[in-house]
C-alpha cells in the first residue's frame, strides 16, 4: 500500500453533493456548513492542502469546517486564508479537536 496509501481519502467527507448542516458557533452564530474536511490524525501540511482543495471546490460565500487535532495546523490555517482570498470565520476548541471554520471569499 505504501507510505501515502493509508485510505484517508475515504474518510475526508468532502463530497460536493453532500448535505449541508447548520452549526451554532460561539461568538458567531449559526453557520451553514457545505463541506467538512476531516484531518484528524494528519500533520502539516496535509490539513492545509485539504482545506485549500475544499475551498477551490465550493461556491463563493460557502463555509467549510476543517477538523484538526494538530496544534500547528490550527495555527497555520487562519493566516493562509488571506492568500486564498478567503476568510477565517472562527476556531472552536473541543476536548479532542479543533473545528476551524473558513468561508470562500473575503467578507
Amino acid at each position: 500500500m505504501g507510505l501515502f496509501g493509508s485510505g484517508k481519502k475515504k474518510r475526508q467527507g468532502g463530497d460536493p453533493s453532500a448535505r449541508t448542516s447548520t452549526v451554532d458557533v460561539p461568538g458567531v452564530g449559526l453557520l451553514t456548513i457545505v463541506r467538512q474536511v476531516n484531518c484528524l490524525g494528519d500533520s502539516c501540511p496535509r490539513p492545509q492542502l485539504l482545506a485549500k482543495k475544499a475551498l477551490r471546490e465550493v461556491n463563493e460565500g460557502d463555509v467549510v469546517e476543517v477538523l484538526v487535532d494538530n496544534p500547528s495546523s490550527v495555527e497555520a490555517i487562519p493566516p493562509m486564508m488571506a492568500e486564498l482570498r478567503c476568510t477565517h470565520v472562527a476556531t472552536v476548541k473541543d476536548p479532542r479537536q479543533w473545528r476551524v471554520y473558513v468561508r470562500k471569499g473575503v467578507a
